[in-house]
């Protein structure tokens, strides 16, 4: 890797992939794939690099979970479950990261781009195909629901991955809600959305503690992701989501790749 973590064209770098990492988020989601292997290419340690992606791009998530907040109102019982469980999942993902050593971490790095750019590339035909499928059941008998205990589970296991790692993480608490009878869009990505910044946020918080996150670059990306970010409603409507997604695609696939080979 290039090793100019504090150079100026690093901080410029940086800005412009996180402002495309905020549009992209806006528009179909996945920037992360992009932002967090730049921090890597910049010479910036694995773990570090992690934690501040996850501190700069937390900003968008948060003001996410605001413009959903009607929708959360009217949710009580599984929100709190979930809640609990996504925030104790996400603590020990954190600690788990904090407690990997550097070369283990770098190790597991393809792998994990891996996951996370096969999960982002199939997770919408996969909740696609739940609806189909749940549909053509519930046609001929009752719809399965996914007991809440084995939702909780399973969330509980993605909020760790989450606090570990995180990429793609919420196409798959999209299939989770899917799963358990939820049919609303948007109550659903309202809840994933939720899930994500608590999760995130108590990451975000260990990492700090841990002081993991490099500010400077964090508090830089933070912004432009949020410029990014309200910027997308403008290119919403001239930009294909599967355009976009394709890119994102594209380019996990070769970051991922790139790791494997070197």
């Amino acid at each position: 890797m290039v090793e100019f973590a504090n150079s100026g064209f690093s901080l410029v770098l940086l800005f412009g992939v996180a402002l495309l990492g905020g549009l992209i988020n806006g528009v179909a989601g996945g920037g992360g794939l992009i932002v967090f292997p730049t921090l890597l290419f910049t010479g910036m340690p694995a773990i570090e690099a992690n934690a501040t992606n996850t501190a700069s791009l937390w900003v968008g998530t948060v003001a996410s979970t605001i413009a959903y907040r009607k929708e959360l109102i009217s949710l009580r019982r599984e929100l709190l479950l979930l809640t609990i469980t996504s925030v104790t999942g996400g603590i020990l993902g954190a600690q788990i990261l904090l407690h990997t050593p550097q070369a283990t971490f770098t190790t597991l790095l393809p792998y994990l781009m891996l996951t996370a750019t096969v999960v982002f590339a199939f997770g919408q035909p996969l909740i696609r195909w739940l609806r189909r499928h749940s549909s053509a059941r519930s046609s001929t008998q009752a719809e399965y629901h996914l007991p809440l205990v084995l939702a909780l589970l399973l969330q509980f296991g993605i909020a760790i991955y989450i606090g570990f790692f995180g990429g793609g993480a919420g196409i798959v608490i999209l299939a989770i809600l899917e799963l358990m009878g939820w049919r609303n869009i948007h109550t659903m990505n309202a809840m994933k959305t939720w899930l994500a910044t608590c999760t995130n946020g108590v990451a975000v918080i260990t990492f700090i503690a841990a002081h993991a996150v490099l500010w400077w670059q964090a508090t830089l990306m933070a912004s432009a992701a949020l410029i990014g970010g309200y910027s997308s409603a403008r290119f919403a409507q001239r930009l294909h989501p599967i355009w976009v997604r394709s890119f994102v695609i594209s380019v996990g696939c070769a970051i991922t790749i790139y790791f494997f080979v070197h």
